[in-house]
Parts: C-alpha cells; sequence; structure tokens
C-alpha cells in the first residue's frame, strides 16, 4: 500500500515537471526601452514563441504605476478583446496581433508625458504555460532656445566673496536639460569661495521642466577680457543633443598702476595761437578714480579727464602732470607729458616804414622774425614775389622802383604759421610825366573836356595848368598814387586852344602839351531845282508865251547857327543868289531872241500844236551843280539828243 502511494506521489511529480517545462517553452521578447516626442505616436512590441494558435493563447497588456502596481489595459483571448476602462490609455491604445511572426504590438496615440511607464506584455498558454515581457516608454520634449543675462554693473576685483556673473536659463524641456558654463570654450566648475553655480529646477503646468544657473565668481583683472556663455545640453530619441547661448563679456573693476598724457589734439607740431586738447588715462579700470592736471605747480580744471587750452601762448609751453587718485584707497599716481609751443614773432623790417632814395642810388632792406623753427622769407611788389631772403636790394633805383613791399615769413613745417611787415619806398628827383594816349584832338564846339596828367617825382610835385595864351586853369581834382599825383582839369572848347600842364618840385620841372582843334557840325543848303515849262504856239503873224514858270533853288538854313558859323552861312546864301540871278539873265535873252517861243504874229490858238510845242527846262541843285535837259514831253534824251536839242534852242 505504501508503495502504491509512493508510486502515484512519483507520477504525479513527473506530470507536474512535465506541465512546468511546456509553460516554459513560451517565450516572450520586448525592448528595454522605446523612444518618443510627446504628442508622437509610441508603438511597443512583443514578440513571443508558442506551439498553440492564437485561439489558445491569453494576452493581456499592463502597466506598472507610480506606487509600483500592476495595472492591465488590455485583454484579448480566443473569443473577446478589449481595453481596459478607466484608465489614462483607455481611449489612445490599440492592439495587433500576427501569428505568423508572433507579434503583438500596442499603439499609444498622442503620447503624454505622464505615459512615460514601464509596460508588460503577458502570454498565457492552456497547455504550455505563461511568458512576459517588460519594455519602458521614455518621453522627450525639446526645450526652447536657452538665454544669457550678464550682470549690467561692473564688478571689482576687491569683493571679497564671489560675485554674479551672469544667468542662464532653459525652459519647457523633458527630460530635464542640463547647464553648464563656459569661460572660453572652458567649462567651470565650482569651487569654494571663489566659484559657485547655483541651478534651479521649476516643473511647469504642462509637466515640462525649467532649469536656471547662476554663476557667481571673484574676479581678477584679466577676467575683463573674457567671454561666457553656457551649454545646454538634453535629451532626445535615440540620443542627446547640445546648443547654445550668446557670449558675454563683464566689467572688471581694478585700479590704476600707471597713466599715461598725451596730447590728444592739434596732431603734429602746436603753434601760438592753436587749442590744445590733452588727454589723460590710467592702465586701470574704476570709477572710483579721479583725475587733475597741473602746469608749473598750477592746478588746472579738467573737463572730465580732459583739458582744454584755448589761443595758446609759447608761456603754454612745459611739463604737464595728470594725477590719478583713488577715492576708496586714496592712493594716488601720475603720468605727465612735455608740450611746447612754437612761436613766430612779427617781421621787423629795416629801415622801417618808409625809406626815400635818390634816384639812380641803391635800396637796401632787411626782413627778420624771431622764430623757434627755421624760417623762409621772400619780397613781394604788386602781389608778385621779386626776391627770396632776408636782404632786399635794388640797384639803380628808378621811379618805377617807388611803391609798396611787403616782406612775408613763413614757417614751412608748419601749415598756417607766418608775419609779415611793409616798407613804404619813395624815390627822389625831378618830376616825370607819363606820356597821355592823346595829346592832339579834336572836340566838338562847346563841349567839355577832361584832361589828365600823371605825374611822378619826389617830393609830390606842384602841378598846375595853363593856356597858350597865359591863362591859369583850375584843377579840377588831384589824387596821391604810389608813384607820385595825377591832376585833371576840365574845360569847354569855344575854339582851338593849346593847354600845358606844368609839373615843378625841389628838383626840376616837366611839361607836356596838349592841342585841341574845335569842330563843327553843319546842315548843307537844300536848293530845288527850278523847273521853266514853256508852251509855244506859232502862227505867221503872232506869237504868244503861253506859261512860263520858274522855281528858283530854295536854300534850307541849319536848324541851329552858331555865332562862329554865321560868316560861312552868309557867303553861301550871297553865291546861290548870284546863280539864281544869272539863271534868269540866260532864261530872259533866249526869250527875246526867240530862241524859246516862235513871233511870227499872233498865235493860233487853235492850231494844232507841232511835236516840240513843249519844253522843259529843268535846273537841279546837287553836290555836282549838273543840269540836266528834258527832251520833248519831259521825256528824258539820250545825251546827244539833248546836246542836239539844246543847240536847237539856242538857235
Amino acid at each position: 500500500m505504501a508503495v502504491r502511494d509512493a508510486a502515484s506521489l512519483l507520477v504525479g511529480l513527473l506530470v507536474l515537471f512535465h506541465t512546468w517545462g511546456v509553460w516554459a517553452d513560451v517565450e516572450v521578447n520586448m525592448e528595454d526601452r522605446v523612444e518618443v516626442y510627446a504628442g508622437e505616436t509610441a508603438r511597443i512590441t512583443c514578440i513571443f514563441q508558442s506551439t498553440e494558435g492564437v485561439g489558445g493563447l491569453l494576452i493581456q497588456w499592463f502597466y506598472v504605476t507610480r506606487l509600483g502596481d500592476k495595472q492591465p489595459i488590455y485583454y484579448l483571448d480566443s473569443t473577446m478583446s478589449y481595453a481596459d476602462r478607466g484608465t489614462q490609455f483607455s481611449d489612445r491604445i490599440h492592439v495587433n496581433v500576427t501569428v505568423a511572426t508572433g507579434e503583438v504590438v500596442l499603439t499609444i496615440s498622442d503620447v503624454l508625458l505622464e505615459d512615460e511607464l514601464e509596460f508588460i506584455c503577458l502570454i498565457k498558454s492552456l497547455t504550455e504555460g505563461t511568458g512576459e515581457g517588460r519594455t519602458k516608454l521614455k518621453v522627450f520634449a525639446a526645450p526652447d532656445l536657452p538665454s544669457i543675462k550678464g550682470m549690467q554693473t561692473g564688478i571689482s576685483i576687491n569683493e571679497e566673496s564671489p560675485s554674479k556673473i551672469g544667468t542662464c536659463e532653459v525652459k519647457n524641456g523633458f527630460p530635464k536639460p542640463n547647464i553648464t558654463w563656459y569661460r572660453n570654450n572652458t567649462p567651470i566648475r565650482g569651487i569654494q569661495d571663489v566659484v559657485n553655480i547655483v541651478s534651479r529646477i521649476t516643473t511647469e503646468s504642462s509637466s515640462l521642466f525649467s532649469v536656471s544657473s547662476e554663476l557667481s565668481m571673484k574676479v581678477v583683472k584679466e577676467d575683463k577680457d573674457d567671454q561666457f556663455y553656457c551649454e545646454i545640453t538634453y535629451f532626445v530619441p535615440g540620443g542627446t543633443r547640445m546648443t547654445e547661448t550668446n557670449r558675454i563679456n563683464i566689467t572688471v573693476y581694478y585700479p590704476s598702476t600707471a597713466v599715461s598724457v598725451w596730447v590728444e589734439s592739434p596732431k603734429g607740431k602746436i603753434k601760438e595761437g592753436d587749442s590744445i586738447e590733452l588727454q589723460c588715462r590710467g592702465n586701470g579700470n574704476t570709477p572710483s578714480s579721479i583725475f587733475s592736471f597741473k602746469h608749473q605747480d598750477v592746478d588746472l580744471t579738467l573737463d572730465g579727464d580732459t583739458l582744454v587750452l584755448h589761443n595758446v601762448t609759447r608761456l603754454n609751453s612745459g611739463v604737464y602732470h595728470c594725477i590719478s587718485t583713488d577715492t576708496d584707497t586714496f592712493e594716488d599716481i601720475s603720468g605727465n607729458t612735455t608740450v611746447f609751443v612754437n612761436y613766430l614773432d612779427p617781421a621787423v623790417v629795416r629801415p622801417e616804414d618808409t625809406i626815400i632814395v635818390p634816384q639812380g642810388e641803391e635800396l637796401k632792406a632787411t626782413c627778420n622774425a624771431l622764430s623757434s623753427v627755421a624760417t623762409d622769407t621772400a619780397w613781394f611788389k604788386n602781389g608778385e614775389q621779386i626776391s627770396k631772403g632776408n636782404t632786399l636790394i635794388v640797384k639803380d633805383v628808378t621811379f618805377d622802383t617807388a611803391g609798396a613791399y611787403v616782406c612775408v615769413v613763413t614757417v614751412p613745417e608748419i601749415e598756417g604759421m607766418k608775419t609779415s611787415g611793409t616798407l613804404d619806398v619813395y624815390v627822389q628827383g625831378p618830376p616825370e610825366i607819363t606820356e597821355p594816349d592823346n595829346t592832339e584832338m579834336e572836340q566838338q564846339f562847346e563841349t567839355t573836356v577832361n584832361l589828365h596828367c600823371n605825374v611822378r617825382g619826389f617830393p609830390t610835385p606842384k602841378v598846375d595848368w595853363t593856356t597858350s595864351d597865359g591863362k591859369v586853369l583850375d584843377t579840377a581834382s588831384q589824387e596821391l598814387t604810389e608813384e607820385g599825383i595825377q591832376s585833371t582839369v576840365s574845360l569847354k572848347v569855344t575854339s582851338d586852344i593849346t593847354v600845358f600842364c606844368n609839373a615843378t618840385n625841389n628838383f626840376g620841372t616837366d611839361a607836356v602839351t596838349f592841342n585841341i582843334k574845335a569842330t563843327t557840325h553843319t546842315t548843307a543848303a537844300t536848293t530845288a531845282a527850278t523847273t521853266t515849262t514853256t508852251t509855244t504856239t506859232t502862227t505867221t503873224t503872232t506869237t504868244t508865251i503861253s506859261s512860263t514858270t520858274v522855281k528858283a533853288a530854295t536854300v534850307n538854313p541849319p536848324k541851329k547857327i552858331k555865332k562862329e558859323t554865321s560868316g560861312v552861312v552868309i557867303v553861301v546864301i550871297i553865291i546861290c543868289i548870284l546863280l539864281l540871278a544869272i539863271l534868269g539873265s540866260v532864261l530872259y535873252f533866249l526869250y527875246k531872241k526867240g530862241k524859246i517861243c516862235g513871233r511870227s504874229g499872233k498865235q493860233d490858238l487853235t492850231k494844232e500844236k507841232s511835236n516840240k510845242d513843249n519844253i522843259v527846262v529843268e535846273m537841279k541843285s546837287d553836290n555836282t551843280e549838273e543840269a540836266v535837259l528834258l527832251g520833248v514831253n519831259g521825256e528824258k534824251q539820250p545825251p546827244n539828243d539833248q546836246r542836239g536839242e539844246y543847240l536847237d534852242v539856242q538857235k
């Protein structure tokens, strides 16, 4: 009996072990993690191996809560499938089974940050046992671009504790982004009492993380040129990414160890009359420093760290000291520079102002100007350079030598630096009248003429005007010129006249003669032609003069007859009267001789006129006093015909 019970127990154990072995044959494989961006779709794959078909399997999906509990979310067997109600995945999951490949895929749409959980795939066989796999779902959200803000105020190297350098911030990332500080491409690590880095993490209402990091450190002078920035690293599906902020500088305050002083303007050499600007700078950087200037132990007023001197003279030359005082430590440091103001004194001309040189002798003058630099000297007359050098020499002077001489002294190496002096030269000698352009002239009767006389000489000559008949004329004007004097006289021309310009001084005399001829305008007499018309009728017993017309020449006198021309006009009138008398006598003689009209008794007025019954004699007075005879009927005849007609009349 005992043996039988033992055998039965052994058989049962063998069957149990055999059943456990079959169950162990259901294999389930899953990835350790599945990564996805928030808002996208996650696919979690569960791969299994089983000899049974789908109809013999039970498939379930679970997730592990934050507390570690298994929460079912999906069920599938041969008769039914459904998503569990009341979970955060109820409306967003779907399961797809592929028997041929043994795949069960859980799809989660619109993944949320809180979906980052562990998921369990459970596969149970009625005969082969149960298998399960686990996968962690990782959800990511890329953060916004980071920002950096540095301190707007300066940081002193004398601070005892670390000073704030700046703050970096990155927002809305998942998982939490990391911030690393850099100085000149080198990561900054925290050092107690020297470098402090404090980070703060904020969970937004959207479950995203925002991170800020504040850097504080003790600065040294060398940090004034450093560049600070932050590097942000964050996770993404499949790896990590990195981005950087802008670079910032900080203002470091440190005391000066030396002071520099220089002339900011003008550039180059300084001359009297310039404005000077002196600059003073320390090699430190601190708002607690103040500057002051001294020259010959006299304090000068500054505009900030700049000293301006207007209209400087040579007295402003010397050493200028700039003192920098640190108001925190009350320590002074100083620097200096030497200023030299170049000068050029007014030109000194010898002889001064005026010199009188006898005609034919030598003119000699000198010009000098005291200067701090080398100078050039030149002499000018009437705007043209006539000599170079300090000494002016003119041999055998003439009146052309007289005038104003300007001595100009310049400094070639400094623009605008020059001075000048003037010497008036008078040449002593007898008067010399410049020959006028015209001493022989014709002027209209009773017109006024101005005569000019330019006289050179020194002392200034005395000028008077006289006429050939000894009359002294009043001078209209008299002006001094560089060479001497210009005298002008005005007179009315009433007849031919000779005028003398006489110049006299202590050394002699000179004169010039003007001959003026008076002329008149006359209007020529116009003599009208005299026309005689004779009508002749010839009969055997009677001769009658039908009509005789004589047109005497008419003399038109000028519209205006002046007294001086009345004699000429009277002579012209007498000649015209004599010519008219002679013409009348000739015509009367011809008439008496019967040469003009026939005298055979009474004229038959009814008799037909002959072809030569009208003879007209016309006398025309012109410049040639030429008489023109007209033919019968008033027609002009050729010269020969006119002559023949004239002979007939004479007969």
